[in-house]
């Protein structure tokens, strides 16, 4: 998907991937790849990696807040259908995912978009 929708060389996805110990990409190397599109022009490829940061620092967080699994790429293959989808559910549902690591004691930290947390939490209880 990495080489496809972002239109980078395999090579480097191995390595990037790599460096990352499984199907994470860094955001910061994200940030340079959308760069890159915006300085050629190539405003599709331009939005896909600037939509998965985005993914990656709010709805899909996760503890480490420097990576993003490469799967949530998936999402954003066709943009046109990415209004249709039912994106603040996918963020509960990632939450939840991650509230068994949060509840245990050692652990001092959420993953997940904690603000749709607290405006949900807002609704339910008054």
């Amino acid at each position: 998907m990495l080489v496809d929708l972002l239109l980078v060389s395999g090579e480097v996805v191995g390595a990037k991937t790599g460096h990352c110990h499984g199907p994470y990409v860094r955001l910061s190397w994200l940030r340079d790849i959308y760069q890159c599109r915006c300085q050629i022009g190539h405003w599709t490829a331009a939005a896909r990696p600037y939509l998965l940061h985005l993914l990656g620092c709010t709805l899909f967080a996760n503890r480490s807040t420097t990576h993003i699994h490469v799967v949530f790429l998936d999402s954003l293959r066709d943009l046109s259908q990415t209004g249709r989808y039912a994106w603040g559910a996918t963020a509960l549902v990632h939450m939840y995912d991650h509230l068994n690591d949060a509840c245990i004691s050692n652990n001092r930290q959420l993953a997940g978009y904690i603000t749709l947390l607290q405006v949900i939490n807002m609704f339910f209880i008054s």
